[in-house]
């Protein structure tokens, strides 16, 4: 797999548009601080780390397991999810350019030099980064 955020953001997709409870993945440290946010912002109930002991290897793989959240009649809380920067083409963005999503209705997700965070909050601290998924 060359890109492992996108396969994150594509098993939500497609998760949300199943109308599923939860979806599974595997797991890395930037896919954790990107359940994080998503968690922070109100787009899914919660996640964790849960060791996979059913794999033909005898040592347990952490599976980064998140449950998703829908409104009060089974409508979609996450209604758009886009991967900007790819591996083949990296999008950064200085601190005075972060884009809005959607007007301010989305969230945008950047690393940057003190972490992962939201467009809003490396605007609030005045850094700017790589731009890795926009949310909405």
């Amino acid at each position: 797999m060359t890109d492992p955020i996108a396969d994150m953001l594509t098993r939500i997709r497609n998760a949300v548009t199943a109308k599923h409870t939860r979806v599974d993945m595997p797991s890395s440290r930037i896919k954790a601080d990107i359940a994080r946010i998503l968690q922070d912002e109100g787009y899914i109930s919660g996640f964790k780390l849960v060791d996979d002991t059913s794999g033909k290897t005898t040592a347990p793989v952490k599976i980064l397991r998140l449950f998703l959240k829908y409104g009060p009649h089974g409508e979609r809380l996450i209604t758009g999810v886009q991967r900007i920067s790819r591996p083949g083409r990296r999008v950064y963005f200085g601190r005075n350019d972060v884009p809005q999503v959607l007007a301010g209705l989305g969230t945008s997700i950047l690393t940057t030099s003190r972490g992962v965070m939201t467009g809003r909050e490396a605007v609030k601290n005045g850094v700017g980064g790589e731009v890795l998924c926009n949310i909405w």
